[in-house]
């Protein structure tokens, strides 16, 4: 099962490298994070969403496997109506370093790694143990459990929150 999914995993990623256009990045500049999370702050107070940070970098595999499964047909509609995504470059582990202890995420364990803000900024949880780290071990139905765990309630807040 886990060979499989490696296998799935890798032809999405050699597919995904075919298809990309030269020059096109899944994570943008690192000198763009502070103000793309102000920005997406900005946009998820005003649609009571939560903020999705996903730390990584273009030369990580693993990091484009999940922006696959994020925007594959069973994730998309999920991530679009409760997140606003906002792609934090790490550089070489060189860049957004503070932003990264900052949201709580462990850099030494390695990226993707992710972090969730509500509407208003507070940090709901911080990755601390790999749970992306291996992305090409995940299922798409890993992504999408996470992301219906962390989605904002009717209320504004997941049974996971508190205080949010």
């Amino acid at each position: 099962m886990r060979f499989s999914r490696w296998i799935i995993a890798a032809l999405l990623l050699i597919s995904s490298a075919a298809a990309r256009p030269s020059g096109r990045n899944v994570y943008p500049d690192p000198a763009q994070a502070r103000a793309d999370i102000a920005s997406a702050l900005k946009t998820a107070a005003a649609s009571h969403k939560r903020v999705l940070l996903d730390f990584g970098a273009d030369w990580c595999g693993d990091c484009i496997v999940l922006d696959m499964y994020l925007h594959n047909e069973q994730n998309r509609p999920l991530l679009d109506a409760n997140f606003v995504l906002v792609h934090v470059n790490v550089g070489d582990y060189d860049a957004n370093l503070d932003l990264a202890k900052k949201y709580g995420i462990p850099l030494d364990k390695g990226v993707p790694a992710m972090a969730v803000l509500s509407e208003a900024g507070k940090l709901l949880y911080s990755q601390r143990n790999q749970e992306f780290e291996k992305a090409r071990m995940l299922s798409s139905s890993d992504i999408t459990r996470f992301l219906v765990q962390w989605k904002p309630s009717k209320g504004g807040c997941s049974m996971m929150a508190v205080n949010c």
